[in-house]
Order: C-alpha cells, then sequence, then structure tokens
C-alpha cells in the first residue's frame, strides 16, 4: 500500500497521485484563515505528469494524495520516426517508444546513444527527464570576421547537429563539440 500525503505536506518539486493520474508541484502556496473555525487551504499549481498540462487546484489541508508508482530508470535514445521516438531501457534492455506529446521538444537535444531519464507509471513510460547540458556538434555557423565586436555583438548563430539554433561566441567554429543548457537553451561553453 502506497504511503497518504496530507495536502498540508506537499512541497515544491514533489509527485504526488490525484484521481489516480500522476502529477508534480511546481509551486505551493498555503493560505491560513485569519477567522476562528475557517479551514487552511492549500493552493498548488501541478503539472499532470500524463498529458503535461499544467492548473492550479485547491484542496483543505487534510486532504490526502496517494503516493504515485513512479519510477526513473536510464534509458539512450536509439530513433524517431513516424510512431514515436524510441529508447533503450540501461537495466532492463527494453525499447520504449514514446509518442510526439510525451518526448515535446526534446529532441532538439537528443542524438543516437544520448542517456536521459525515462519516467515510467506503474511500469508504463510516460515521459523523459533530460540532463540540465547536453553536447551537440555545430554543423553550421558563419565565421567570426576580427572586428565583429565594435557593435557590442560578440555572438553569432550557430546550427547544431539537431538543427536547433543557438547563439555561440564569435570564436566557435564548424566541426565543433559545444555544452547548451537543455532548459535556456543557451550555449554553456566548450565541450
Amino acid at each position: 500500500m502506497a504511503a497518504l500525503i496530507e495536502a498540508i505536506s506537499v512541497k515544491r518539486k514533489m509527485y504526488f497521485e490525484f484521481e489516480n493520474t500522476p502529477f508534480y508541484c511546481l509551486e505551493v502556496e498555503v493560505s491560513t484563515p485569519t477567522a476562528r473555525g475557517g479551514q487552511t487551504l492549500v493552493r498548488l499549481k501541478m503539472r499532470n505528469l500524463l498529458t503535461r498540462a499544467v492548473f492550479d487546484k485547491t484542496f483543505k489541508a487534510s486532504d490526502k494524495f496517494k503516493e504515485p508508482d513512479l519510477e526513473m530508470v536510464e534509458a539512450s535514445y536509439l530513433y524517431s520516426d513516424g510512431e514515436g521516438s524510441y529508447f533503450l531501457d540501461q537495466e532492463s534492455f527494453d525499447t520504449h517508444t514514446l509518442s510526439g506529446q510525451m518526448v515535446g521538444d526534446a529532441l532538439d537535444f537528443l542524438v543516437e546513444g544520448a542517456i536521459i531519464q525515462l519516467h515510467k507509471y506503474n511500469g508504463n513510460p510516460i515521459g523523459l527527464q533530460l540532463p540540465a547540458q547536453v553536447e551537440l556538434e555545430v554543423a553550421y555557423t558563419e565565421p567570426g570576421a576580427r572586428g565583429d565586436t565594435s557593435s557590442g555583438n560578440v555572438t553569432k548563430l550557430a546550427r547544431l547537429e539537431t538543427g536547433i539554433e543557438i547563439k555561440v561566441p564569435l570564436f566557435i567554429q564548424e566541426g565543433e563539440k559545444v555544452k547548451v543548457y537543455t532548459e535556456t537553451r543557451e550555449f554553456a561553453g566548450r565541450a
């Protein structure tokens, strides 16, 4: 039997199950009443892990949630086609297919063999979590010319091997590997 979590105990970045669906808590706001006998309310900004939808909902402090049967496993990216994206579980060596909705824009950062964290709910894959940074090769960029720094703009656009375009410093050349922050899509440094 999974443990029960009271609404007042839910914290930011916590997982819980509501109406047989796993959720991830993004923000918590507790409203304590000033009048005697009033109920303490907990407003949660939460993400549905199956549909990726984000919404706010208010609960009584005593409401209880189940702990979800969530599992994070390491998986490597294999390829994508019209059916979805394929990942190889690094423990069981099973191949998992995720739909385009589950993967979202993560394909901008995935190259063959990339290791990610796969979310499983009740044993079935429901989504993935990218590392904070990924290393990608620069497929195309204009050569940086001397004197381009006069405008104060010391960056140029570079197209990476996955097709994503980011701003990089002038000294970065085609064929170099660069680190990219997956959350902000910004240049993090040379690899």
